[in-house]
């Protein structure tokens, strides 16, 4: 299917599905909906980040949490997690979810689960989603971030407002 054609449940802001609409309708029109994000650390306490593809319609080019979606409709948010990991990563992980975010522009509309998982095994972005990735210290990813080298998406920047103390 392609990605306009996708449909995601529409959500109110109790986070209650109040009806469907394709991925190109809710973008369109700001409505509503759900996403994960997944941070993927390995044995050393690095993070893995991903640079989103410039085919994305979302922030192309920028760099974003290990790995992230759109919770498809009729979908819960932990399978969704899953899904994501695998589609984008080509890795399973244990999952534990360690924050929520309400739908606000930040989150483009989302209603976000956060979720992380500790891994070493071998990463195989997929090219559609992932223009590349790396593992990444949070000494190393901060001086990026702030010398401007690196540009990240708002919702990995409200991710690490709210629970960078507790990623590290």
């Amino acid at each position: 299917m392609l990605e306009a054609e996708e449909i995601f449940d529409v959500v109110d802001v109790d986070d209650q599905v109040i009806g469907q609409a394709s991925r190109k309708e809710v973008h369109a029109k700001g409505l509503l909906h759900r996403s994960v994000h997944i941070l993927v650390f390995n044995s050393k306490g690095e993070l893995y980040l991903q640079k989103r593809s410039m085919k994305k319609d979302e922030n192309p080019g920028y760099w974003d949490t290990s790995a992230a979606g759109h919770v498809d409709t009729g979908e819960d948010y932990e399978p969704c997690a899953h899904r994501e990991l695998m589609e984008e990563l080509g890795i399973a992980g244990d999952l534990k979810e360690i924050g929520r975010f309400s739908a606000c522009p930040q989150t483009f509309s989302e209603h976000v689960r956060v979720y992380t998982c500790v891994t070493d095994a071998t990463i195989k972005i997929n090219p559609e989603e992932i223009s590349e990735g790396r593992f990444w210290s949070f000494d190393e990813m901060d001086q990026a971030i702030q010398a401007k080298s690196i540009v990240v998406t708002s919702t990995f920047c409200l991710i690490r407002e709210k629970f960078g103390d507790r990623l590290r």
